[in-house]
This record gives C-alpha cells, sequence and structure tokens, in this order.
C-alpha cells in the first residue's frame, strides 16, 4: 500500500513507515532516546532525501518523547528544574544548528554533511557501548576488573566540573553542580538535534549518569523532558526556515511511535539493561556501516533534468 510524500516527492510503502515509526517509539519508551538515530537512516535507506528525513524524523520525536514521558511523570520520575536549564541551553544549540542546516543545505552539502556525522557518531558511540557491555559482562560472569581509562577521564572532568562557580541544589536528583554543565551540554547535543534529526538522549543520557551525576531513577525521565522542546523548536525552525518537514510522513510516524512509547516504557522496568544496551550497540554499528556504504556508493541518478515553471 502506496503513499505519496508530498515534500519527499516520492511514494512509500505505509506499512513500513507505520513500523519503522512503532521501533523508534519502543526505543524512546525504554531507554529515554528519541529514536531518531534509528529512523533518520532507515529514511535515507527507502530513499527519502536526507534533507527531510532529519527534519522529519525531528518531528516524530516529538510524540514519542511526549508519550514516554508522560509515562515517566506519573512515576514521578521527572527532575523539572534539572530538565529546564537543559532545555534553555538546547534552544540555543538547536537555533544555531538549524542556522548551519540551511547553510549547508544552500551550498549543496547537507547530504554528504549528514552521512559523514551519522557515520563519525554512531560508529564512536556503538564501539564504546559495545565494549562497556563486554566489560561488565565479563565482571559480572567471571571477576574480571578490566582496566577503565575512561573513568580516570571522567574523575577529572568532575573535579572541573566541582569547581565551577553559581553551583545549585536540585533537588530531585539530589545533586549540587553549577547550571552552567548542563546548559554548555543540551547546547551541544542541540546543534546536533539539528543536523542529524535526533533526539540526542544516546549522547545526554550517559552525560546525565557520568557528568551531572543524576540517579538512573530519574534520568530517561528528564532526558525525554528535553527532549520534547528541544525537539520542538528544531522543528518549527526547520519548518519555517528549509520547508524540509514532510507532514504526511511525520503524521504516519507520530501515530505508530506514540504506541511504540507506551509499550517501551513498560518493557524497560523489566528487561536486563546490559543486555538490551549490547542490542543497541549493535544495532547503531550495523547502522553506521550501512551508511557508509551509501556515503560512498556511486548515486543512480547522475544528474537530473527539470522544468522550471
Amino acid at each position: 500500500m502506496q503513499i505519496y510524500l508530498p515534500i519527499a516527492e516520492i511514494p512509500v510503502n505505509i506499512i513500513m513507515v507505520l513500523i519503522l515509526g512503532l521501533l523508534t517509539g519502543f526505543l524512546a519508551g525504554m531507554f529515554g532516546i528519541g529514536g531518531g538515530f534509528l529512523a533518520t537512516p532507515f529514511l535515507i535507506f527507502i530513499g527519502i532525501p536526507p534533507a527531510v528525513a532529519v527534519s522529519t524524523s525531528t518531528n516524530q520525536i516529538i510524540s514519542a518523547s511526549i508519550s514516554g514521558l508522560l509515562g515517566h511523570l506519573r512515576k514521578g520520575n521527572v527532575d523539572i528544574k534539572m530538565g529546564s536549564y537543559l532545555v534553555f541551553g538546547g534552544f540555543i544549540g538547536s537555533s544555531a544548528g538549524v542556522s548551519v542546516f540551511k547553510f549547508l543545505q544552500k551550498t549543496g552539502y547537507i547530504d554528504v554533511t549528514i552521512a559523514l556525522v551519522y557515520v563519525i557518531f554512531l560508529g564512536l558511540i556503538s564501539i564504546a557501548m559495545i565494549r562497556d557491555s563486554v566489560r561488565v559482562i565479563f565482571q559480572e560472569k567471571y571477576g574480571f576488573n578490566t582496566e577503565n581509562k575512561e573513568g580516570k577521564i571522567v574523575n577529572k572532568v568532575l573535579k572541573i566540573i566541582d569547581k565551577m562557580p553559581y553551583r545549585l541544589y536540585f533537588p530531585k536528583s539530589g545533586v549540587i553542580i553549577s547550571p552552567i554543565v548542563p546548559v554548555v551540554l543540551s547546547c551541544g547535543i542541540g546543534i546536533l538535534v539539528a543536523l542529524m534529526g535526533i533526539g540526542g538522549g544516546f549522547l545526554m543520557i550517559p552525560a546525565m549518569v557520568y557528568l551531572l551525576r543524576m540517579p538512573s531513577g530519574v534520568v530517561v525521565g528528564t532526558s525525554l523532558f528535553q527532549i520534547v522542546f528541544i525537539a520542538s523548536n528544531a522543528t518549527f525552525l526547520q519548518a519555517i526556515s528549509n520547508n524540509n518537514v514532510d507532514i504526511v510522513l511525520a503524521s504516519l510516524m507520530i501515530v505508530s511511535s506514540a504506541i511504540g512509547a507506551q509499550i517501551g516504557t513498560r518493557t524497560g522496568y523489566k528487561v536486563n539493561a546490559n543486555g538490551m544496551r549490547a542490542i543497541l550497540a549493535t544495532m547503531l554499528l550495523g547502522i553506521c556501516i550501512k551508511m557508509v556504504f551509501v556515503l560512498f556508493s556511486k548515486p543512480s541518478n547522475l544528474f537530473i533534468v527539470e522544468i522550471l515553471k
């Protein structure tokens, strides 16, 4: 069953899009991520132009994140105060990211930039996650205590963070930290949201745990809280500045991702975290490898002739 997408200007299979939205929503609810790191590449793989895929994925992330956020709000697992600072920084970053996106689109480098950014970030993150999962498994099953160089680096960064001024107390998370830290972190995430069509949760979650030192019980809910507002800002700016948001495609994914997020939220409390993280890392690595082939493959059409009206 095919449906025509007016902005992407291609027909797509409705069932395929609905399944994709269901999957991204499920991951959003389970891991506290927007799911865009899966949605955007898969949309590109089925023929959606990269610029449209990025902008539309950001749009559907809002629905998936809101649905997942509601579940965490009911359980009281959201730090609103910390989330507000994350939203502030994310607004700055996403606004700057959309401006960069617009510049790259005008110069004709947006497609290759999106592919390169995905290859670099997904490659690094997936390898780091797989290595961390293997380390945890060996420690739990065999008692091996492998050296963790990343831990030493994090400790040095934490010492710098502890010396930063204007420290505030966040009662929900039970941490005392300078608000400059979450603002700077979310500013960087906001730029990636605009350029990659992601929610940024797969980067923000580790930062919230290791750098902001928030308890795991409020990390996922707070991550979804900031994703909702940052993705909304990026979507609005993409729509009015670049006209890349395909409302038909976004509507299909919004419906299915909202359902998937509710399922993912409930499932997240029942599954083994380390096992699921290993599966997620493997998926990321697979997408990275596929993006490399897309980046270096020969285009189907070397040029297109259009009649301008």
